[in-house]
């Protein structure tokens, strides 16, 4: 299929797709062997094992066992697909009613439970870039919880969009990190990074005293941990300031 043809996507075709509201399925032609999420998780399967730079229709087609140009016929492009992976993906968010201690132990499950999708399959975090994607059911529902969620903070609903927005940016930081890391290049930087300092200590007094302390040393402990207490605690405080207010 000619680029020129995904360069001319249509948004509300996009949408139809995501939620359900076309089958996706042909009009024309031989009786239909996959459905579109059919489709969507084939292409989950590739780029879990090699990445979203892998994904292509030519490749999805491929594993269905069909030419590149009939697996047009169910999903419009590439784009559209990864839209369609991402919802499908992600699935129902969890249900938060169903957690007690308040707002903070839910918003806290509800990062978690990010956590777990974006640790299962990585290529999310280009697919779910700062662009403004079609969004689904799926993503959408994860969103809504979050939110609901957050009002009994009683902030108001710039400030719920926000914290939510600050929660999931911290676990797409540690997906980053998580996929930048190698170890044995993590290795000769230390050693590198470690002389070099060793030479240069007095100019940089306060990172050479964190390397010395072990600070640069990557633990087993929760990654998320950390942060997702500080963003907490802030939320926390900005709540009790409002209330006091």
């Amino acid at each position: 299929m000619p680029a020129n043809k995904e360069s001319k996507r249509d948004p509300g075709a996009s949408l139809a797709l995501l939620w359900g509201e076309t089958d996706g399925r042909p009009r024309r032609g031989p009786k239909p062997k996959f459905t579109p999420v059919d489709v969507a998780r084939r292409g989950i399967e590739l780029a879990d094992a090699e990445g979203l730079e892998a994904l292509s229709m030519q490749r999805v087609a491929e594993l269905l066992g069909v030419t590149t140009m009939a697996l047009y016929r169910y999903v419009p492009g590439k784009p559209d697909l990864v839209d369609l992976m991402v919802d499908t993906v992600l699935g129902a968010p969890p249900d938060l009613d169903r957690v007690t201690g308040g707002w903070r132990r839910r918003v806290e499950t509800w990062a978690r439970a990010c956590w777990d999708v974006y640790r299962a399959h990585p290529w999310i975090l280009a697919a779910t870039g700062l662009r403004r994607q079609a969004m689904g059911p799926h993503q959408v529902a994860w969103l809504d919880v979050a939110l609901a969620a957050l009002e009994a903070t009683g902030l108001d609903a710039r400030r719920r969009h926000d914290a939510a927005l600050l929660v999931l940016s911290l676990v797409r930081n540690l997906t980053q990190q998580a996929l930048d890391r190698n170890e044995a290049a993590d290795r000769e930087w230390d050693r590198l990074t470690a002389r070099q300092l060793a030479e240069h200590a007095h100019r940089f007094p306060a990172v050479t005293r964190v390397l010395a302390e072990g600070g640069f040393t990557r633990t087993d402990d929760d990654p998320l941990a950390f942060g997702l207490t500080c963003l907490l605690d802030g939320i926390q405080r900005l709540v009790e300031h409002s209330d006091s207010a």
